[in-house]
């Protein structure tokens, strides 16, 4: 019978622990676990279940990575100001909690240079708070609009907000330098509310959202740091979506289509000209989802199912590179 080094050239290592970053086809033996291991590249992108949140809540922030996360804000019965970090497997609250507790607000930046944006506490605030990784100190200098149900992008020190709702929906757009927020004179063309946004601030994207009650929208728009300009559109109209990414490879997933039912577990994906629905959708229906990291490697949390929902979930996009386990008899 053929062994591996006759076909390969070589043996099999055994190692202590995986390697960290294995070439495709790598094949191993991992001694701590007692298993054989294999890397391959995924071929669709797919959810998995991750750790639930402490606090289960809708219309939050969130901000990081996959396997550094950021929630904060949102609603339970009330509004909350609790924030907890993901590590890539569970939810730690943090002691520091937002001093303007409120729901319907923007996040951006990383887990240890998080920004929250606007939000409902009620009446709509513009309140801007910087997270350090431990705590959250309010900046004086709210936004220009003050808004709810607004977008954000970008990082701690260059960040976008845009669209939302004052009371009507609004297109304005403004750039925050760490200090101060500055008005774009020129907004979104289709000024909304309860939209998602990904990117950078002189790249950024925004998609869905509602411009009146009932009008869901699919429109997407890109930002190159002085205009928007009008993309081709969602596949499925929605409000309360969640999203990630940049501005040529982002993801939105979940939210709100009215009609009966209206949860949406979608999910599409973006390339920077056209949206692609993907074969995989949330494993649980829902809006007003947070959503965090990139397109291969993304995190949904938070939002309404029947309840407030503690649900994470973890995409992973085509095309990475990921372990398996070989299953020996």
């Amino acid at each position: 019978m053929s062994e591996y080094k006759g076909i390969k050239g070589f043996t099999i290592q055994s190692l202590s622990a995986d390697p960290a970053d294995p070439n495709i086809g790598q094949v191993w033996y991992n001694s701590t676990s007692g298993s054989w291991k294999v890397t391959s590249v995924t071929t669709a992108g797919s959810w998995a279940t991750g750790g639930n949140l402490n606090t289960a809540r809708a219309v939050l922030g969130g901000a990081g990575t996959q396997t550094a996360g950021l929630a904060f804000g949102g609603f339970i019965t009330v509004n909350t100001g609790a924030t907890e970090e993901y590590d890539g497997n569970s939810w730690a609250t943090s002691p520091g909690s937002l001093n303007t507790a409120r729901r319907n607000l923007a996040g951006c930046g990383t887990q240890t240079a998080g920004l929250a944006i606007g939000g409902f506490i009620p009446p709509g605030t513009g309140a801007t708070e910087e997270y350090n990784g431990a705590t959250w100190a309010s900046n004086p200098t709210g936004l220009n609009t003050v808004r709810y149900s607004l977008a954000g992008c970008g990082i701690q020190t260059a960040a976008l907000g845009f669209g939302g709702t004052t009371g009507s929906v609004t297109g304005a757009t403004e750039e925050y330098d760490g200090s101060t927020w500055t008005s774009n004179p020129t907004g979104l063309n289709t000024a909304r509310g309860a939209l998602a946004g990904a990117g950078t601030q002189t790249s950024a994207l925004a998609f869905g959202g509602v411009t009146v009650p009932g009008s869901y929208q699919n429109a997407t728009e890109e930002y190159n740091g002085a205009t928007w300009t009008s993309s081709n559109s969602l596949n499925l109209a929605r409000q309360d979506i969640g999203g990630c990414g940049t501005q040529t490879a982002a993801l939105g997933f979940g939210g709100d289509k009215g009609g009966s039912p209206f949860l949406v577990a979608a999910t599409e994906e973006y390339d920077g000209t056209s949206w692609t629905t993907s074969p995989a959708s949330l494993s649980v229906a829902r809006y007003g989802v947070a959503g965090a990291g990139t397109q291969a490697a993304a995190l949904a949390f938070g939002g309404v199912a029947t309840t407030s929902s503690a649900s994470t979930e973890e995409w992973t996009g085509a095309g990475a590179i990921i372990t398996k386990t070989i299953t020996v008899s």
